[in-house]
């Protein structure tokens, strides 16, 4: 799961992102996107933009050894939590448009969970999809819908813009189902299907959920790219301490619940 640049320069956010988003906010999609997929013994699975790699390993938890599975991130931080946590893993450093694949290497199943939005040439990183998967491969593909679907992201963006400015949330510049259809037909797939998945998410407790947020928002500021480490910290605990009514209508003791759709497309090779 690619992350805004600010972010992924602070030493320890590769481990937060571990410990407080993957279980509770992209393990159930991941479980949900190789449902989709019907897993086969034997199968070969790359799952790209793997972040810390929930993917990856929801695949080896349900294949075991019978499966080879391959995880693929632009970043080493990211990657070196998710060596930490599954050695067994193949992990590999390189770019959605370019994949470190070995000569010939194929997959039976690719997944792309919650990265195409930041890839910068999405053609080209669809092309890479196609050349991985195996002819009468299954593709997966989730993008979260537009933010301004989702009220709570929506509120909370809105907060960080009276310190920042306008904010480009490129987590949700993917949102809407017919251009990523298009985008896996013109790349050559076939049997090309989007839908619309909503599902209540739980977090045990709101206040790291809130914190990462802001940070992800202040990372893809323009304005905050020009401001020093100071200064870019103390916006960002100005804007968690604002946002913190926000969260009100979604708290549950000391944990949120909250609405969240993503587009999830299908496709085979």
């Amino acid at each position: 799961m690619t992350l805004p640049s600010y972010a992924m320069n602070q030493p320890s956010f590769p481990e937060m992102y571990e410990r407080w988003l993957v279980g509770p906010l992209f393990r159930p999609w991941a479980e949900m996107a190789l449902d989709e997929l019907e897993l086969s013994s034997g199968d070969r699975v790359l799952d790209i933009a793997c972040g810390t790699g929930i993917v990856a390993r929801v695949a080896r938890e349900r294949l075991g050894e019978a499966g080879y599975i391959v995880g693929v991130d632009i970043s080493p931080d990211m990657l070196a939590v998710a060596r930490a946590v599954e050695p067994a893993i193949d992990w590999r450093q390189g770019n959605a448009g370019e994949l470190p694949l070995r000569n010939g290497e194929m997959f039976d199943v690719v997944v792309c969970q919650q990265g195409l939005q930041f890839f910068p040439d999405k053609p080209a990183a669809a092309a890479q999809m196609r050349r991985a998967l195996a002819k009468g491969g299954r593709l997966a593909i989730a993008t979260w819908r537009p933010d301004d679907e989702i009220p709570l992201f929506r509120e909370l963006r809105r907060v960080a813009e009276r310190h920042l400015g306008a904010i480009a949330d490129q987590r949700y510049s993917f949102g809407e189902a017919a251009p990523l259809e298009a985008l896996l037909r013109d790349a050559g797939f076939h049997e090309v299907r989007a839908r619309i998945i909503s599902r209540t998410i739980h977090f045990g407790e709101g206040v790291p959920f809130l914190h990462l947020n802001t940070m992800a928002l202040v990372g893809m500021s323009s304005l905050a790219k020009e401001m020093g480490d100071q200064e870019r910290k103390r916006v960002v605990e100005a804007i968690v301490s604002e946002s913190a009514p926000v969260l009100q209508p979604y708290t549950i003791g000391s944990g949120l619940a909250f609405e969240l759709s993503t587009n999830l497309a299908t496709a085979k090779g």
